[in-house]
């Protein structure tokens, strides 16, 4: 299943027991914040939200040498940066617990 922004607006909206319009703002205003700090770094840069999990942006290598699979060409690529996500503790848990019947059904 794939949630939407207005998907998170609403369980927030639902939870904080405020109309969508108030609650809008503040997703949009932490998404904006991630999005912004992320595209920031320089080179690197991580956001620790604890029960959450870690954004990072990491550095890669250049690869020299690297195939294009399509056309077996030796191509150059350049070093560039990445995005990485590593789950919380409690989150990477709750991921390792087998998936029931109910839920894929």
């Amino acid at each position: 299943m794939t949630y939407t922004k207005r998907d998170l607006v609403r369980r927030i909206s639902e939870h904080m027991d405020v109309p969508m319009v108030q609650a809008e703002p503040w997703v949009d205003a932490v998404i904006h914040t991630l999005r912004d700090t992320l595209m920031e770094a320089n080179p690197t840069c991580r956001i620790e939200i604890r029960d959450f999990g870690v954004f990072e942006v990491k550095r890669t290598k250049a690869k020299p040498k690297a195939r294009n699979p399509k056309t077996n060409e030796v191509i150059y690529v350049p070093e560039h940066r990445k995005t990485h996500f590593k789950p919380s503790k409690l989150l990477k848990e709750f991921l390792r617990q087998p998936v029931s019947d109910e839920i894929t059904n």
